[in-house]
């Protein structure tokens, strides 16, 4: 059984910081890409950012620059650094994971999402 557990979410006003974890925990065999998603109210999910299992960064245009994505291997965790927010950053945060449990093929795996709102 694998489970991705999120934190860090909360209100945090214009120009501010956040840094979100989303740690995986469970019989995982291999982990590859992980990334963040967000959706805000009557929007879409859109791609926040990913990295690969190399260190390859990806991230959507509106927050290149102000939002850098890390992991760490030993920890099976994905990190979202999060600066100079706007309140357009206000959204519902999702890690997603593509790992391979013991004993079945590769899937993607969904957290349970965190709130981030930015208003003064």
């Amino acid at each position: 059984q694998v489970q991705l557990v999120e934190s860090g979410g909360g209100l945090v006003q214009p120009g501010g910081s956040l840094r979100l974890s989303c740690a995986a925990s469970g019989s995982i065999v291999s982990i590859y890409i992980m990334g963040w998603y967000r959706q805000a109210p009557g929007k879409q999910r859109e791609l926040v950012a990913t990295i690969t299992s190399g260190g390859y960064t990806n991230y959507a245009d509106s927050v290149k620059g102000r939002f850098t994505i890390s992991r760490d291997n030993a920890k099976n965790t994905v990190y979202l650094q999060m600066m100079s927010l706007k309140p357009e950053d206000t959204a519902v945060y999702y890690c997603h994971i593509d790992l391979r449990p013991l004993r079945d093929a590769v899937q993607a795996y969904w957290g349970q999402g965190t709130q981030v709102t930015v208003s003064s």
